[in-house]
């Protein structure tokens, strides 16, 4: 009986004890909608995508996502790649991971992409441009990524 007394009454302790105790966080600014007042919001946001098929081609890569039922491509130019610029490729560890594309955007304009590929070349995702196909031009001039939806 005198462990039955000492349970309940540290029940009801407990039950009265945790909702004070997450109300006096909340108004300590500990937390308030999710989020932490000391850590000012991030200007930058991104977008993450699934991909197709990625093609290699002479002026980058031409990357292929789905857009609904169908596909859409951006073209990402080579001299983006490399210190400093706005594109960067990753390779994804040995495993299930499918390969996709962040695009990171810096007060709502466009900032830079990462491509998180598999390293070998005959992963299905990593396609080849026909020798015919004229798809270099694609790659000129090209500023920034619109993603379709």
């Amino acid at each position: 009986m005198k462990k039955f007394v000492i349970a309940a009454i540290v029940a009801v302790i407990f039950i009265i004890g945790v909702p004070v105790f997450a109300q006096e966080a909340q108004e300590n600014g500990e937390k308030s909608n999710g989020k932490n007042k000391d850590r000012p919001e991030s200007e930058l946001y991104y977008k993450n995508i699934t991909l197709e098929k990625i093609y290699p081609s002479g002026g980058g890569y031409a990357v292929r996502y789905r857009k609904g039922f169908s596909l859409a491509t951006v073209y990402i130019p080579f001299e983006w790649f490399g210190s400093g610029g706005k594109a960067e490729i990753i390779n994804l560890p040995r495993g299930r991971s499918w390969p996709s594309m962040s695009v990171y955007y810096k007060e709502g304009e466009f900032s830079h992409v990462r491509l998180y590929v598999h390293p070998q070349a005959s992963h299905q995702t990593w396609g080849v441009v026909p020798p015919n196909a004229k798809i270099d031009g694609n790659f000129e001039g090209v500023e920034t990524i619109k993603i379709e939806y």
